[in-house]
C-alpha cells in the first residue's frame, strides 16, 4: 500500500479507536444475559451458563448504550476506562453497569486488530471502509455478576466520503487527513458469546 496507504490506515485507526469502548460493552453485555438469568440444560444452581445478543449504540464520549436480547433482555451502561480504571474515552477495557452488578471488559484484542486494519479505500470516490471482529473476555463482576468469565465474539463496521483537496499541488485528491469526513457511518457493535458464573 506505501507511505501513502499507511497514513490512510493509521487516520481510519485513529478515527475508530474512541469505538473500542462499545465493543468491549458488547462483549460484556452479551455475557450479561448469560450471568443473569436463563442457563441452559444441565446447568447447576451454583452456575449460570447462557448464550445472548447484543446491540451497542456508541456514545459521543466514554459512555455507549447497550441492549441484549436471548437468555435475558436488559439495558445499561459501558463506560471505556483504562487497565488502572480509569475513564479513558480511548482505553481498551470497559466498566459495564447494569441494575443487578458490575463487571469489566477487556478489549485490548480488538484494538490490536484494528491496529493491523487494511481498510478498502476508493480513490476515485474518496470513500473508505471497515469490518472488524474480535474476541474480548469479562472480568472482575460484582453482584449478580460475580465470578463472571467468557468470551464473546463482537463486530462492527465503519463508511466514510472524505473531502478533496480544494487548492494547492494535491488538488482533486482525496483528502484523509481531516478531522471530520464529509459523511460518516459507524455501525451498530454486534455481537454473541456463551458465559459462565
Amino acid at each position: 500500500m506505501g507511505v501513502a496507504g499507511l497514513k490512510e490506515r493509521s487516520y481510519m485507526h485513529n478515527r475508530s479507536k474512541s469505538r473500542i469502548a462499545g465493543l468491549a460493552l458488547a462483549g460484556a453485555l452479551a455475557v450479561t444475559g448469560a450471568v443473569i438469568g436463563v442457563g441452559t440444560a444441565g446447568a447447576t444452581a451454583s452456575e449460570t451458563t447462557g448464550t445472548v445478543h447484543v446491540w451497542v449504540t456508541q456514545g459521543k464520549g466514554a459512555v455507549s448504550q447497550i441492549l441484549l436480547t436471548g437468555a435475558i433482555a436488559e439495558h445499561g451502561t459501558s463506560t471505556a476506562i483504562d487497565k488502572d480504571g480509569k475513564v479513558n474515552e480511548n482505553g481498551e477495557y470497559a466498566r459495564i453497569k447494569l441494575p443487578q452488578g458490575s463487571f469489566e471488559v477487556n478489549a485490548a484484542q480488538f484494538d490490536q486488530q484494528f491496529a493491523k486494519l487494511q481498510p478498502t479505500i476508493d480513490k476515485a470516490t474518496c470513500s473508505a471502509w471497515d469490518t472488524v471482529s474480535a474476541d474480548v473476555t469479562l472480568f472482575d463482576g460484582t453482584g449478580s455478576y460475580a465470578g463472571i468469565s467468557g468470551t464473546v465474539r463482537v463486530t462492527t463496521s465503519d463508511a466514510y466520503i472524505e473531502p478533496r483537496y480544494a487548492t494547492g499541488a494535491k488538488k482533486g485528491q482525496c483528502n484523509f487527513n481531516v478531522n471530520k469526513p464529509l459523511a460518516y457511518f459507524y455501525g451498530p457493535i454486534t455481537g454473541s458469546g456463551v458465559v459462565s458464573f
